[in-house]
Order: structure tokens, then sequence, then C-alpha cells
């Protein structure tokens, strides 16, 4: 980006990430001391990994769910999917007896298909992504519960129960683990791909990008894709951690998926946004989840608390958008 005399000019973006990271540890250092013990909280390796573990599902979702912001869209069927995936998966395994790997392959291509939907119903009749995925919200939902009359299905294999709650070298929990490479691989094709810079195009301005030579049906197909294929691989990990196929689980994921990535500096207005910020993001909102819950606020609180913080950085996000305008 450049300025007026034509030189470089440094990204807000930059800016707020820095100031993410400076938040993430004064967090740590407000929250270290527990009320009832005087124990330090936050600053040993046990519980952050604990907090990472507690973030892993949301960050999950919030990656996609960051680049369908960018594009200007949204998706508000991702906990709808995680639900509907983790009851698919325990009765394929119990009731048809496939194995684990294939069944977690086969519910991964289902929730796959849900986002192809999406995205074409989308792209093809030019429909606002938020009535659209709606609409996935409620029919996914009610698929899950159709599926199992509204009561959950128990699974305790071994195999099963590993993924959710197993650990890697011995202290490191599965979910983590996941959520690890989850990361790199969406910051592999942001960095990489021209893929990702068409995203970025279709967020700045749809109709430039369509005249730069941009398929914006293909591009919207990739991002509805994504999103639900990973809201599928939350709903295998919560269902895997729970034990259990639960129609009701992943209510209210969709709007800490959103959060993360607004805290994190995905701008609303398109164009904008970063894996690491969105990571960011999951992680503050996990630290103060976590850190509420130390200090004993009420949850009816920390709902006003959360609220808070949305509309903080929405505002943060309309004014760093308006400083960066040439």
């Amino acid at each position: 980006m450049l300025n007026k005399s034509g030189k470089k000019r440094i990204s807000p973006i930059y800016f707020l990430i820095i100031f993410l990271i400076v938040l993430l540890f004064l967090l740590c250092d407000v929250f270290k001391i527990n009320n009832y013990t005087g124990e330090r909280v936050f600053l040993n390796t046990g519980n952050f990994l604990n907090i990472m573990n507690q973030v892993s599902l949301n960050a999950i979702i919030a990656f996609p769910i960051t680049l369908a912001i960018i594009i200007q869209g949204i998706d508000l069927s991702v906990g709808s999917v995680a639900a509907f995936i983790g009851v698919l998966l325990c009765k394929i395994t119990l009731e048809f007896n496939i194995p684990f790997i294939p069944a977690v392959l086969l519910v991964l291509a289902a929730g796959t298909l849900i986002g192809i939907l999406n995205g074409f119903i989308i792209a093809k009749f030019n429909l606002p992504a938020f009535v659209v995925t709606l609409g996935a919200m409620i029919i996914v939902r009610g698929l899950a519960l159709l599926s199992v009359d509204g009561v959950p299905i128990f699974n305790d294999s071994e195999a099963f129960l590993y993924l959710g709650n197993g650990t890697f070298a011995g202290f490191i929990p599965m979910p983590v683990v996941v959520l690890v490479i989850v990361f790199v691989l969406f910051l592999v094709f942001i960095k990489k791909t021209v893929w990702a810079k068409h995203v970025y195009a279709l967020g700045g301005n749809e109709e430039a990008a369509k005249l730069s030579g941009v398929n914006v049906t293909k591009i919207k197909l990739l991002v509805y894709s994504l999103s639900a294929l990973m809201a599928s691989l939350a709903g295998i990990l919560l269902a895997s951690r729970l034990g259990s196929g639960q129609p009701n689980a992943g209510d209210g994921y969709e709007l800490d998926a959103i959060t993360a990535a607004i805290v994190g500096g995905t701008s609303l207005s398109g164009g904008v946004g970063t894996m690491g910020g969105t990571l960011a993001g999951a992680i503050i909102i996990g630290i103060i989840n976590t850190g509420m819950n130390t200090l004993g606020i009420s949850p009816y609180y920390q709902f006003v608390i959360k609220g808070a913080v949305i509309l903080a950085a929405v505002i943060v996000d309309r004014n760093i958008s308006e400083k960066s305008r040439p």
C-alpha cells in the first residue's frame, strides 16, 4: 500500500495484529492470580494447552468464516452442520459397522456437500449469504434432530473417543494438534495460492473482480465448501469429546466463530482479514471466557461482556477502514 508520496505504507492490519498480541499478554497478566488459591492459573504450559483445547473447535470453524467475511458473506449454518455430522458419524459407525476412518471421510464429504449447496445457491441466484445460510442452519438442525428423534446417540469405542480426548506425545490434546494442522494449511492457502488472491479481490470489489477474470462462482463455492468442511471436522471432534452425537450440539458456534474473526481484525466491509488475526481473536475470546469463570463472574454478565467486545471490535474495524482509505 502506497501513501501520497509514493512510499510504501504499512497496512493497519499489522498494527492490529501487534495490538492483539499485546492484549493476549495483558489478559494473561490480569487473570494470572486465582482469587481463591492465589496460585498462578495462566502462566503455565498446562493451562495454556487447556485454553487451546477449549478454543480449538471455535478457531477451526473461524478460519473459513474469515474467508466468508472477506468476500462480504457469512455462514450461519456451521453450528448445525457440526451437530448433524457428529450425529451422522455415530449412526454410521454403530448401525452400519463402518470402520472409523472411512466413516470420518464419508461424513466429511457429506458436510462439504452442504457447503457446496450453500455456495451454489448464493452464487447462482445472487442471494444474500445471510438468508441462504440461515435457511441451511434451520434445515440441517432439523435433519440432525430427525435422524435420532432428538435423542443423543452414544459411542464409547476407543478409536472414536481418542480424537477428542486423546493426547499427542503424552501431553498435547489431539484437538490442539488438529488445530495447528488446520491453521498451517489455511496459512499456506492464504499466502501461496492464486485462489486466495481471488478471494481478496472478490471481497474488495466484486464487479472489478469479475472484470479482472475472477470466477466468482468458483470462489464462492470454494469458500462455503471449506466452511462446511471445517464445521464437519469440528463436529467430529466435538462428538468424540462428548462420546456421543448430540443433535442440539454446536448451538452458537457460528456466533463464536464470527466473533473470533471480527476481534482478529477481519473487516465486515470485506477484503481484509488474516488467519493469524483470527487465531489470536479465538484465543482472546477463550482467555476472556476462562478468566471470567476464574473470577466467578456470572454467565449472564459474560454474555453482556462478550457482546460489548464484538461492538468494540466493529467500531475499531470501522475506524481503521476509514483511516486506510486513500
